[in-house]
């Protein structure tokens, strides 16, 4: 089996989860609504699930052995943390480029007063 595709889509200010993944496998499945969810003891996978008629939530679709569960749980962590690290890089460019802008602006200010 292989992963032939994973898609994030990060989530802000949804209390505990943090993004939603589809993963492909084998450019032949694909499992959607896959959760990761910040917990008390960290970052974990979701499977989908739904709710029954009892308010009691199952599983839509799951791995049926330990080694496949850790191996969607690692490709899924793997490119959620690949896009964190983008998105914090380019929160740092961005605030590297508003000081140059505002030291830009305060030097063009002080050349005007003289």
């Amino acid at each position: 089996m292989k992963f032939t595709d994973v898609r994030i889509r990060r989530i802000q200010n949804q209390n505990r989860l943090r993004a939603v993944a589809s993963v492909t496998i084998d450019d032949a499945f694909v499992i959607h609504e896959i959760r990761v969810i910040e917990g008390a003891r960290g970052i974990f996978v979701a499977m989908p699930s739904r709710k029954n008629k009892y308010g009691v939530y199952k599983d839509v679709a799951h791995p049926i052995n330990q080694e496949t569960r850790a191996e969607i749980e690692r490709v899924v962590l793997a490119e959620f943390n690949k896009q964190e690290a983008e998105a914090e890089q380019e929160k740092h460019e961005e605030a590297v480029e508003e000081k140059a802008e505002a030291e830009e602006a305060k030097e063009g200010e002080e050349k005007k007063e003289e």
